[in-house]
């Protein structure tokens, strides 16, 4: 573990930083962000508001003056770097569906430039993270097709000791599913273990003494306040059990302005359930129709459930393991937050990983 007190901040980069949320706990457990780079300019902007004392530089990171900004402000020694690069060429919900494609993909390739910031700077400490999926992506390497991991291999294995495994953030103390590829990589005269698996946490745990809310309604809590949705969805909805589907209901489902049956997914339209962590929380987490998005809900004496909403951002805030005073400026666009918490990994994932080194 990190020892604050007696050992001094790691400094580290955060390259594809998106707003930074998952970095929240960084500098309570000894890592000083000292450099981020983000692409989008609204990201970028949060970040620099969550996370004062870091150095953002919004831009390109394919631009050749935009990556020397980022290794000239990452003055002295590096200790730790992060990377995320963006999945969207590898994901399995995106365009790219098989390698010439993806190889076609130019946002593949950003990978490349955090290699030339690991050859300049040389970190002890890297942490790589995306998709499961992007530990299958190849990208011609020296004249052959490589995965990430044979490309890490090949040019830093001799230096650096390099693990991978996918982690299931449910497993280690976030009350939601969701898995990541996780890229550890150290140098050899030091030490980093994985984190230890926990007690998962539910729903119930997480957002069960909330208050119960309507489409439409407010709290007196920041960031508790429900989206409005059409009266076909309220209604749908009312009668849908918790974990339940609007499309088992056998009259009030999902149906076209015809009265027809609409054709899709099980997993839309659907409320998720109190007694297991939440699923994973993706970037249209605005809409019922969209996967595994609607609040529990709970049995109202006349037969139908409560709640018949999308999750508010603090529910979505406490599901991904942000702290319930997290200090987001409140004039934040809503749908700026919520797509940076689908985008995200969560935060305390990434605390237990780090709070591994030695």
């Amino acid at each position: 573990m990190i020892k604050t007190k007696n050992k001094k901040k790691l400094r580290g980069v955060s390259l594809f930083a998106s707003a930074g949320i998952g970095e929240t706990f960084f500098d309570k457990v000894g890592i000083d962000i000292v450099v981020a780079n983000e692409l989008l300019e609204d990201r970028a902007n949060l970040y620099s508001n969550l996370h004062k004392n870091t150095k953002m530089i919004q831009g390109d990171i394919l631009d050749d003056d935009i990556f020397k900004k980022i290794v000239d402000n990452s003055i002295g020694k590096i200790d730790f770097l992060i990377a995320t690069p963006p999945c969207q060429g590898v994901s399995i919900a995106g365009k790219n569906r098989n390698l010439k494609t993806m190889l076609e993909d130019e946002r593949n390739y950003l990978i490349l430039k955090m290699l030339d910031f690991i050859d300049i700077k040389k970190p002890d400490y890297i942490l790589i993270e995306n998709v499961p999926s992007f530990l299958k992506l190849k990208l011609p390497f020296k004249k052959k097709l490589h995965t990430v991991l044979e490309i890490l291999d090949i040019l830093y294995s001799e230096e650096y000791k390099i693990e991978a495994k996918i982690l299931d953030s449910s497993e280690y103390g976030v009350p939601q599913k969701r898995n990541r590829a996780v890229i550890k990589i150290h140098k050899k005269t030091l030490s980093w273990d994985w984190p230890k698996k926990e007690t998962q946490k539910t729903v119930e745990d997480t957002i069960g003494n909330l208050p119960s809310l309507e489409a439409g309604e407010k709290s007196n809590l920041p960031w508790h306040f429900a989206r409005n949705h059409s009266e076909n969805h309220i209604l749908w909805m009312k009668n849908t059990p918790t974990g339940n589907s609007a499309f088992q209901n056998k009259k009030h489902f999902p149906k076209k302005t015809n009265g027809k049956r609409i054709n899709s997914y099980m997993t839309t339209y659907r409320r998720i359930k109190w007694d297991e962590p939440a699923p994973t929380i993706t970037m249209r987490n605005d809409a019922i129709s969209s996967q595994l998005n609607v609040h529990p809900g709970r049995k109202l004496k006349n037969g139908t459930y409560s709640d018949a909403r999308v999750l508010t951002p603090l529910e979505l805030m406490l599901l991904t393991s942000l702290p319930k005073n997290w200090r987001i400026p409140i004039d934040t666009p809503e749908m700026l937050v919520r797509k940076c918490i689908g985008e995200s990994v969560p935060p305390l994932l990434l605390k237990k990983i780090v709070l591994k080194i030695i």
